[in-house]
């Protein structure tokens, strides 16, 4: 009798720890769970807040250029003036109702607003049934400039025109008199200047021609005002030295028209009318959000027409920053 009472109690014992490790098992799995949750809520918390102040950071810059006066466009213009990293609680505190205090971890705001049009717009190839010289020409000197690999020149044009070839087949069309037509297929459009890796550039490439070439949703003249020395350098194919005074020249005083612009450069050189401007209709903003070891940054292309302004694309790029 002894000896059973002893093994009843032995199976008691080790049925009761059985229970308590299943019922200590669920307690934990509920806890991670709960855990997980919450951890999800405020990751989409400060997600939605982050997005929202970065839509703030862009209509602030939307605002600076509908009361920019449009009609001329230089760097020395309120837009062209970066915003440095400054604590977003400042900002909330502006009006005294915020505290900012160490409520909860810091977060960093910054940005700037860029003219696209201070860089050669890759649109120019597509237009017309041929692609003119003069902008074939401005292409290779940048690419050569860079020192891009050879032939990527080449390779921009036959891939632009290819997945834009809405020319091309307006001039067939007008030519034929078919009254069937053919769907041709031919590569994605790419919306930005990242997406020409599709037309096989490689991206250190990319990355070389980046700050001087744009892609924007039509044709647009160079900013003389803004764009760098290479980039005008390659628009009139001149020298470096001559395209390093026109930079030097606006410095002193912004042009007003394109022949300002004459002085500086070799003579009987010509600006083409349609090819530069004095003024942008397309502008770049970049706002960056730091929040502890993460970075979002938000890039937008933004157009202005008759002091209004037009969110046209808009991209968002999270980023682990390192420690």
């Amino acid at each position: 009798m002894t000896q059973r009472r002893h093994h009843q109690r032995g199976a008691a014992l080790l049925t009761a720890m059985i229970i308590v490790t299943l019922i200590a098992s669920l307690a934990g799995g509920m806890v991670w769970q709960q855990y997980r949750a919450v951890q999800i809520e405020a990751a989409d918390r400060a997600r939605a807040q982050s997005a929202w102040v970065l839509q703030g950071a862009l209509d602030w810059a939307r605002l600076i250029l509908k009361t920019d006066s449009p009609a001329v466009d230089e760097l020395n213009d309120f837009w062209a003036t970066p915003l440095a990293e400054s604590r977003l609680s400042t900002f909330l505190a502006a009006d005294g109702s915020t505290a900012g205090d160490d409520d909860g971890p810091e977060a960093f705001l910054s940005g700037y607003i860029e003219d696209a049009q201070s860089h050669y717009n890759l649109r120019a190839l597509v237009g017309g049934p041929q692609v003119p010289e003069e902008e074939k020409l401005t292409l290779e000197l940048l690419c050569s400039q860079v020192n891009a690999p050879p032939g990527t020149a080449a390779l921009i044009i036959t891939g632009l025109r290819a997945a834009f070839p809405a020319a091309a087949s307006a001039a067939s069309a007008a030519a034929s008199s078919a009254t069937v037509t053919t769907v041709t297929s031919g590569p994605l459009q790419p919306a930005g200047l990242d997406q020409l890796s599709w037309l096989g550039l490689d991206a250190d490439t990319i990355k070389r021609l980046q700050p001087y070439v744009v892609l924007l949703p039509k044709a647009t003249p160079v900013n003389l005002n803004t764009a760098p020395r290479e980039v005008i350098r390659a628009l009139l194919n001149i020298d470096l030295a001559s395209a390093e005074r026109v930079v030097q020249g606006r410095k002193s005083k912004a042009f007003k028209t394109t022949a300002d612009a004459l002085p500086f450069l070799p003579t009987n050189t010509t600006i083409a009318t349609g090819r530069a401007s004095v003024n942008s209709s397309y502008f770049i903003v970049t706002g960056r959000l730091r929040l502890d070891e993460r970075q979002l940054e938000q890039r937008s292309l933004v157009e202005r027409q008759n002091r209004t302004t037009t969110v046209l694309a808009r991209e968002r790029v999270s980023q682990l920053l390192d420690q």
